[in-house]
């Protein structure tokens, strides 16, 4: 029987559809085949880039030279402009601003053919490190509101470059998407004086039924009403609303997590092309208890048509229970 759910954050409606593909098996896409070639995110190719921003060398070599082993990059074809002034203005009842922002590419190692689930924890924890640094240095600047972090891994997901790399855009205002979340748990904050996110984890990890797995700092989830098949989120088990403030130890754990989660999604989706995001709290904002980071991963398994962008539901063929389970009894030492 096909459910309705409403997600308990941003009270969007899902729609649970098991008359369709529930199966990991029924959404089976040929691979993409590496390639192999180099490109210009690889080691001894620094020349091909802009002129890196941050780069993490244990030798402390010179910038934009070899012996990397995380390297960022302003983005050589920006979707917006780091210099100028927002010079925001009204034409009438409409409004616009300059497009102003920041856009870098984190390379996330100088292997071509490497996938950050095949990377070690040292490795992943190296990424996270990286995005620390630029989030604390871009929130320097008062022209920006908040900092997306995203990935797009595989074509279908977006991504123009093979070589294992993760983006992240500076914006003069707050997503839509990401004020609904703020929106949402300061709501229920206001009416239960505790955390929706804190709730969720204690509630995830007393009935398991949706619960992929577990560190001392992270929990990892299929949430109850999720937009898309084998959508699955990473949260810290510890309210924190700033990815940016967690402690040396969460980013260990949270390496740990995110590599054991990508080679559980490999081993059950055959590698699919995913995206994911790190929504954490705009920049400046005070901490008043009701938000809290997290990280979303989604495959891309179905398509978005046209009942999705004309309504706003999404149809997810594959119910979170069973998603869970499919990624939970999977070996996460494959990729």
């Amino acid at each position: 029987m096909p459910e309705l759910r409403k997600d308990p954050i941003v009270g969007r409606w899902v729609i649970i559809s098991t008359e369709r593909a529930r199966r990991p098996s029924d959404f089976t896409r040929p691979r993409e085949a590496r390639r192999g070639t180099a490109c210009a995110f690889c080691a001894g190719r620094e020349g091909e880039t802009p002129p890196e921003v941050l780069a993490f060398r244990s030798d402390g070599g010179l910038p934009n030279t070899g012996n990397w082993t995380v390297r960022v990059v302003p983005n050589k074809f920006p979707a917006l402009r780091i210099e100028g002034e927002l010079a925001p203005e009204g034409e009438g009842i409409f409004d616009r601003m300059n497009g102003i922002g920041a856009h870098e590419v984190v390379i996330e190692t100088p292997d071509h053919n490497a996938d950050l689930a095949q990377l070690t924890p040292k490795q992943i924890e190296g990424v996270l490190w990286a995005y620390r640094e630029r989030l604390v240095d871009l929130q320097k600047d008062p022209r920006f509101r908040y900092i997306l972090i995203f990935k797009n891994h595989g074509a279908d997901a977006g991504a123009s470059l093979e070589h294992t790399h993760s983006q992240l855009i500076a914006l003069p205002i707050i997503p839509l998407y990401v004020a609904e979340e703020l929106n949402g748990a300061r709501e229920y904050y206001r009416h239960r004086q505790r955390c929706v996110f804190c709730d969720l984890v204690r509630q995830e990890l007393a009935s398991k039924t949706r619960l992929v797995a577990e560190t001392e700092d992270f929990v990892t989830l299929c949430p109850f009403a999720p937009r898309f098949p084998f959508e699955t989120w990473i949260l810290p088990k510890r309210h924190g609303e700033a990815f940016e403030r967690s402690t040396e130890r969460e980013y260990r754990n949270l390496a740990g997590a995110v590599g054991d989660f990508l080679r559980r999604m490999n081993t059950v989706l055959d590698s699919p092309p995913y995206n994911y995001v790190i929504h954490s709290s705009p920049a400046g904002e005070p901490d008043d208890g009701s938000y809290h980071w997290h990280l979303e991963i989604m495959p891309k398994l179905t398509k978005v048509a046209g009942f999705e962008w004309g309504t706003g539901f999404y149809i997810n063929p594959t119910p979170p229970e069973d998603a869970a389970r499919f990624l939970r009894d999977a070996s996460a030492s494959s990729s």
